[in-house]
């Protein structure tokens, strides 16, 4: 039990990315048709949220100090916004099964945390007290603001899909969120790419969570693929269409940029200066990225007729699900050297959120 203890209370703020990678590589299995694997994961995502959630409630009743010092921490406090993505990539999912109710219901639990978070944690790091400046504290975590954002503009569209009597008031939310969170990734992508300029960048520092700069780039893209599924002729489609589009294929293309950047950053940070790859929960940060590119792209390129998209979702799913599999068997693997060591061995808390 005191081992038990040791965990909620070192629980990272971004643990339940390993729900958005699920939740996301099922997605992408199931729109190119390979159901039996996809179910599969799903189940893995659906039990991992609640597994998770309980264990973040635990950890705020019990450690509510701890919990409250990471959403102060700009090195850790944008990694609770994966308690907003998470359920809504599994809803997305879900109403792939025509389980609308349960994608509705997950949507509605994240918009108070979505709201809470994101004004509550800018809004103490401007006006709050400050020890230390707030740059310095900058990584790629950062950019769960913005995928947070994007999966309830994703669900929102869903939603509005599937629902035409609420497509009028949801198409225009989802419009709307998806618009914030472009101009957020916008804001982001100066600040942490500058960050990563200001100062010497060490191995540490440079965690999995750096790959959320592409991941947000992926959601977007998914998000907009859904809201131009909706009926042309609605009002709102019919006067944003073309931007959505072009800022979609756009953003695609920036993300697409990204990821050989990114691998040369995993290969500076694990094969020439720091230690080889070990687990730590980060790493959830690096799949997610990877399952979403794969679903953004099949689902834009569908919806645009641009086939070469698809063609390279199709192999970039696999990818992901690859991936998957190795840092879940490293996650396995952690978890029981810690329950070998004894109730008396502590975690140790990684200091960069994904």
């Amino acid at each position: 039990m005191k081992r038990l203890r040791q965990e909620i209370a070192d629980l990272h703020p971004g643990y339940a990315a390993l729900v958005m990678a699920t939740g996301i590589i099922s997605t992408g299995l199931a729109l190119f048709g390979w159901v039996v694997l996809s179910d599969a994961l799903l189940v893995v995502a659906i039990v991992a949220f609640a597994v998770l959630l309980a264990a973040y409630v635990w950890r705020l009743v019990a450690y509510p100090r701890r919990a409250l010092a990471d959403a102060r921490d700009p090195g850790r406090a944008f990694g609770y916004f994966s308690l907003v993505a998470a359920p809504n990539v599994l809803g997305i999912r879900l109403a792939l099964d025509h389980h609308l109710l349960a994608t509705a219901v997950l949507a509605l639990f994240s918009v108070p945390v979505w709201l809470v978070l994101t004004y509550g944690v800018p809004g103490a790091m401007i006006v709050g007290r400050r020890r230390e400046p707030v740059l310095p504290g900058i990584n790629g975590s950062w950019f769960m603001w913005v995928v947070g954002t994007q999966s309830l503009s994703g669900a929102a569209a869903t939603l509005a899909a599937h629902r035409p009597d609420l497509m009028p008031a949801l198409a225009p939310l989802a419009v709307g969120l998806w618009g914030i969170g472009v101009i957020l990734y916008l804001m982001l992508t100066g600040l942490v790419t500058t960050r990563l300029l200001d100062d010497p960048v060490t191995p540490h520092a440079l965690s999995p969570a750096y790959w959320v700069y592409m991941g947000a780039t992926a959601i977007t893209v998914l998000a907009a693929a859904t809201i131009l599924s909706l009926p042309a002729t609605l009002p709102i489609v019919e006067a944003t269409r073309e931007v959505v589009s072009g800022v979609a294929f756009m953003m695609w293309a920036f993300g697409t940029w990204w990821f050989p950047l990114l691998l040369i950053f995993a290969i500076w940070r694990h094969l020439v200066r720091g230690p080889p790859i070990g687990y730590e929960p980060t790493l959830w940060s690096m799949v997610f990225p990877l399952g979403m590119y794969a679903a953004a792209s099949a689902g834009y390129g569908r919806v645009t007729g641009l086939g070469f998209m698809v063609a390279i979702a199709h192999v970039e799913v696999w990818v992901s699900l690859v991936v998957w599999t190795g840092v879940a068997i490293a996650m396995g693997r952690s978890l029981l050297r810690r329950a070998d060591a004894g109730p008396l061995a502590t975690t140790q808390r990684t200091e960069d959120s994904g």
